[in-house]
């Protein structure tokens, strides 16, 4: 049986996140997982700074014309991440350590906007 070939935004995706992991491991973050799935949402990036958990939520935009990527999540989305992330907590015995909620916005000339402690829980 052979895949089929992924839809363009999602090759699109997969492609802004290599590229967001690429820069976040050049500053220094140690890669622990992506694309962790659990019924209650998705983490794009779980990192470590030091000893801090940070999961990166990763954004595209073509351009801000709609409204800038950092604007694009929403206190729901915040939710999802959040209860995916006490998963991800549970799944890997992580719950000493401290977190931090990042976003990488990746802009459609492939330009990165690194926004630390973007939000809170």
């Amino acid at each position: 049986m052979v895949d089929k070939p992924k839809a363009k935004h999602l090759q699109i995706g997969d492609s802004a996140e290599q590229l967001a992991l690429q820069y976040l491991k050049q500053q220094g973050l140690q890669w622990l997982s992506s694309n962790f799935r659990c019924k209650y949402g998705e983490l794009d990036l779980v990192m470590k700074d030091g000893d801090m958990l940070v999961v990166v939520e990763v954004r595209y935009r073509k351009s801000a014309q709609f409204g800038g990527a950092l604007e694009s999540i929403t206190a729901q989305k915040q939710a999802k991440i959040i209860i995916a992330t006490q998963h991800y907590l549970a799944a890997n015995h992580l719950y000493h350590l401290p977190i931090r909620f990042d976003v990488v916005a990746v802009s459609g000339d492939n330009r990165l906007n690194w926004i630390k402690n973007a939000f809170q829980t």
